[in-house]
């Protein structure tokens, strides 16, 4: 199917902003008194779910609008210091020119994440932020409804394990990419419908899958 509606996330996706995250961690750890993360805890980190980094790091559910409200303000103060990943604004141009509309779904607030994206924020025709850390398959169907596209014509990009998980909830396809958060292990285990090894795989897949598409309706008429 071609995907005239491209959902992205933005941290791990769009944003190199892991090694912030590590950098300021252990501080939020203290300051919400849970387990901190040591070096060699990390990539045990981002091998597992959401529900399971939780678990490890000793987080209650009841902390975490008081964690993500302290994140946000924190990234806000450093955004400076996060920089996109190389290439991100020319895969979003290339989306855009092939005819491609895109939303942003973060749980990061708007005004960081157009402040990150700079000019590029102007090629998204939605954003849906503030997402809770279980809530974005909620804010993809609020994002369908918005832009009127079938659920069947979107897919949803992430970094994550909760980013497959929120886009098959919502009922859309779901691509993976492998330079964030999570390990490229991780995510293939949930078999994504499509993963990104690198940012320019993205424009030339989706605009191949969509001039395929295309073709073959041409070729059925």
């Amino acid at each position: 199917m071609p995907y005239p509606l491209v959902i992205f996330d933005l941290d791990g996706t769009l944003a190199d902003s892991l090694p912030w995250f590590l950098r300021n961690v252990n501080g939020v750890a203290d300051k919400f008194s849970f387990r901190r993360v040591a070096e060699e805890d990390v990539e045990v980190l981002r091998g597992l779910g959401s529900r399971e980094i939780l678990r490890h790091l000793e987080v209650p559910l009841w902390k975490l609008p008081g964690i993500a409200r302290h994140m946000r303000r924190l990234k806000a103060e450093h955004l400076a210091s996060i920089a996109l990943f190389q290439g991100v604004d020319t895969m979003l141009r290339a989306l855009a020119n092939g005819g491609v509309r895109m939303a942003l779904v973060s749980s990061d607030n708007e005004a960081n994440a157009r402040r990150q994206l700079g000019e590029a924020a102007a090629l998204f025709s939605w954003f849906d932020c503030g997402a809770s850390l279980f809530g974005k398959a909620a804010k993809f169907r609020r994002i369908l409804k918005r832009s009127g596209v079938g659920a069947a014509q979107a897919i949803a990009i992430g970094d994550e394990v909760r980013d497959i998980e929120a886009a098959r909830a919502a009922g859309i396809a779901c691509g993976a990419v492998t330079w964030g958060y999570a390990t490229p292990q991780a995510l293939r285990a949930l078999a994504p419908d499509l993963v990104f090894e690198r940012m320019e795989d993205i424009a030339s897949s989706l605009i191949a899958v969509d001039r395929l598409a295309r073709g073959t309706a041409r070729r059925a008429d």
